[in-house]
């Protein structure tokens, strides 16, 4: 299942979605593509596929995109193909902005969205200064689209208010597992099961 994970930058999706993955079995992580320039802790094809924006206005064109959007005045894409291959193996976990998330809906893929929300505004400014990635312009941005983005949140499924670590790493493996129930995730499986109560028909 494809769960649409979103929010304001600094709010903490990636430490969050780092959690589960490790605390999860069968959950994949979707690489995006982006035009921005690669930090020096990052790791291309780990964190983010870095392409030029000349390859992204090619892939746009080709149609090779689930979704995409500018972002911070950069592009960031999702890949069909990379999701394809994510999806094969478990659950697929996107961190995408709000823009993506929209347009993820609207293609009609069946996924859970949830939106990562910090406790307050100056928590969530505090948090990008920390991460000290950010000259004044940029964060500046940043806080501006996150005023934005976070009116957004009766748009999803779920929304986890990232105050406390540990509570909000429950909260969203709690939605993965729950969403896993759902009668849809679970079709093959249920198949087998009412099978399995055809043939025992008769049976004392």
């Amino acid at each position: 299942m494809l769960f649409v994970v979103s929010g304001p930058s600094g709010c903490g999706k990636s430490t969050l979605i780092g959690r589960v993955m490790r605390d999860l079995g069968h959950v994949r992580f979707s690489v995006s593509h982006t035009t921005r320039r690669r930090r020096a802790i990052e790791v291309d094809g780990r964190d983010y596929h870095f392409v030029s924006k000349k390859e992204f206005e090619a892939m746009i064109r080709e149609g090779r995109f689930l979704e995409w959007a500018i972002v911070h005045g950069r592009h960031y894409g999702t890949s069909r193909v990379e999701v394809g291959e994510k999806d094969a193996a478990g659950d697929v976990l996107l961190d995408i902005d709000v823009q993506g998330a929209r347009q993820v809906r609207a293609s009609g893929r069946p996924a859970s969205f949830i939106f990562i929300m910090p406790p307050v505004f100056e928590e969530l400014r505090r948090r990008l200064l920390k991460r000290r990635t950010e000259d004044r312009a940029s964060l500046s941005k940043r806080l501006a689209d996150a005023r934005g983005e976070i009116g957004a949140y009766p748009e999803f499924d779920f929304v986890v208010i990232n105050e406390d670590l540990e509570t909000a790493v429950a909260e969203l493996k709690s939605v993965i597992l729950a969403s896993r129930c759902r009668p849809g995730s679970r079709k093959e499986r249920i198949k087998g099961i009412l099978r399995s109560f055809s043939l025992g028909r008769g049976r004392r």
